[in-house]
């Protein structure tokens, strides 16, 4: 299981999240509460252990402002919460990640135009105006026995309203390859450690279930 922390602005929330034992790290250069600055993700980036998985998040920015960013960095994976095309994914081959809001199972169509242009999908709360970061959970049932042939082997990340309580209700429903939360992992509107180190806890644990 492919565990991501987004919305990470200090080293100390970077510092728990790896040693609760998290695969990636995400960074918000979009319009949000969580947005961090280029030389402050630098900071971070540069104090994380080389296996860590850096991602950027981005909404509608222009390609060439995504790709400085993520060379300056040296971002591994990009996440796209906008309407960015099947075309402009194609453009950052093997690290696109395309975020697509979910409502009902007809919204599962919007996927196949982006098929062969994508590393993984992330599916997230509908919120109108919104492009992802609510903090609501959706409901993940009623895509239960639909998504597997829908993806059709591309990978999904799950996101939207997750924490330590219903993570293991959306790994048994949707048999996902990763998890990504934000606000499921604060206090007061910033990382808390032992929430991110129960939650942590508990996608490994429904993991395991999962493989028994």
């Amino acid at each position: 299981m492919w565990i991501k922390i987004c919305g990470i602005l200090t080293l100390k929330a970077a510092l728990c999240s790896i040693e609760a034992g998290v695969d990636a790290i995400g960074f918000v250069f979009a319009d949000s509460r969580r947005k961090i600055d280029i030389e402050k993700a630098a900071n971070i980036i540069k104090a994380l252990p080389s296996g860590i998985e850096k991602v950027g998040v981005f909404v509608d920015m222009p390609h060439a402002e995504v790709k400085a960013i993520a060379e300056s960095l040296g971002l591994n994976l990009l996440q796209f919460h906008g309407e960015e095309s099947p075309e402009y994914c194609r453009l950052f081959p093997g690290k696109a990640i395309k975020s697509f809001a979910v409502k009902d199972p007809a919204d599962l169509l919007a996927i196949e135009p982006y098929r062969n242009n994508i590393s993984a999908c992330l599916l997230d709360t509908f919120q109108e105006g919104r492009p992802g970061g609510t903090g609501n959970a959706w409901n993940w049932a009623c895509l239960a026995g639909k998504i597997e042939q829908v993806l059709d082997g591309i990978p999904l990340i799950v996101a939207g309203g997750l924490n330590a309580r219903n993570v293991g209700e959306a790994i048994t429903v949707l048999k996902p390859y990763g998890v990504d939360i934000s606000s499921g992992v604060e206090k007061a509107g910033k990382k808390d450690c032992q929430l991110i180190k129960e939650f942590i806890e508990e996608a490994r644990r429904w993991e395991n279930a999962q493989l028994a």
